[in-house]
């Protein structure tokens, strides 16, 4: 699957790009909230005001990319608490009402599947439309399904749009507070790795890509993924090396390492056992930028992506990437849910 276009909103400033050109925002916050751009030209008041934050997140990443490319064949998202917050807005109103007359737009904006609702809505797309709901898998999900659909259309040139949204609501992140997810003590993100407590920050934002089966203008490409929700943490070395194996690859192939380390001592070392495989290799840890959230793995593609078309050279560490080729992404969640995503140019 090959990349040609892609946007981001995220707790860095990626919007205008200032912060792959350099630009890194120190965050000394319990909560890393995305920084969000003006979308008054792109979006009527009317209707924005009626938007809940992943709604509104995820139409100021589609529009811009809908702007500038055709229209896609397919719009496929991935999200595990997108919506969630107009939800928990609903419910509270069937209690506070008595079940009487509410307010419809909460209830619009809790499904997770409203932000493709709404993009094909605003773009007028007929076309094949899915949201992947799976935990922390979500957007690898939706990756699956976009391969499955270039696989279904071998024949003629297919477009697709994929992405993954997350936003921070006060009930989710208050029920992964309560599971000590999360740092009791404030730091920065610079020293982020360098805590020795439990937990780590929670993050937001909107990663898309614009997908074509026709490598004509593409910046890097999809090559392989993989995720296992049934490891051992001595069992995480032979998936690494049994997934590079797969694509006739070994360590010394990859150029770039993108990990998913967060900060927490009791997961960290999942992180500290592949990052031996790679010995010298560069490395990002992406999570220092955005914090942690469900869909993360969405933001270190575009991270890749970037890097390997020049950009966002201040993240990387131990060594350097001029001309990197092939990047590999290896995330997990709580140690459970383990994703490796292969992006090469």
């Amino acid at each position: 699957m090959y990349i040609t276009d892609l946007y981001a909103i995220s707790p860095q400033k990626t919007h205008d790009l200032s912060f792959e050109n350099g630009d890194w925002q120190t965050l000394n916050q319990y909560i890393y909230t995305a920084i969000e751009p003006s979308y008054q030209d792109l979006i009527p008041n009317g209707q924005l005001r009626r938007m809940g934050k992943a709604v509104r997140m995820g139409i100021g990443v589609s529009l811009p990319l809908l702007a500038r490319n055709p229209k896609p064949d397919g719009i496929i998202f991935g999200t595990a608490n997108g919506g969630l917050e107009d939800c928990i807005k609903f419910l509270n109103q069937i209690v506070e009402y008595n079940e009487g007359t509410l307010t419809p737009t909460n209830f619009v904006q809790s499904t997770p599947n409203a932000l493709a609702g709404q993009v094909a809505l605003l773009s007028e797309n007929q076309g094949y439309n899915m949201t992947h709901v799976n935990g922390s898998l979500a957007f690898e999900s939706a990756l699956l399904d976009a391969v499955l659909y270039f696989d279904e259309h071998q024949q003629t040139d297919k477009s697709i749009l994929l992405g993954a949204v997350e936003e921070i609501s006060d009930y989710n992140y208050n029920i992964d507070r309560l599971g000590n997810r999360f740092k009791e003590e404030l730091i920065s993100n610079n020293d982020l790795l360098n805590s020795q407590t439990n937990g780590s920050y929670c993050g937001e934002g909107s990663t898309q890509f614009f997908l074509s089966n026709n490598p004509k203008g593409s910046l890097a490409k999809f090559s392989a993924f993989k995720q296992s929700s049934s490891l051992s943490e001595e069992e995480i070395v032979d998936f690494v090396q049994a997934f590079l194996a797969e694509q006739n690859l070994n360590p010394a192939d990859i150029d770039c390492l993108l990990l998913g380390k967060n900060g927490d001592i009791l997961t960290d070392s999942w992180y500290d056992q592949v990052q031996g495989l790679f010995r010298n290799k560069p490395l990002v840890f992406f999570k220092k930028a955005v914090g942690e959230y469900r869909t993360v793995s969405a933001f270190a593609s575009y991270l890749a992506v970037r890097l390997l078309n020049g950009g966002a050279k201040h993240l990387v560490e131990n060594g350097t990437t001029d001309q990197p080729r092939t990047i590999l992404i290896y995330n997990h969640f709580d140690a459970v849910r383990h994703s490796l995503i292969l992006i090469q140019k």
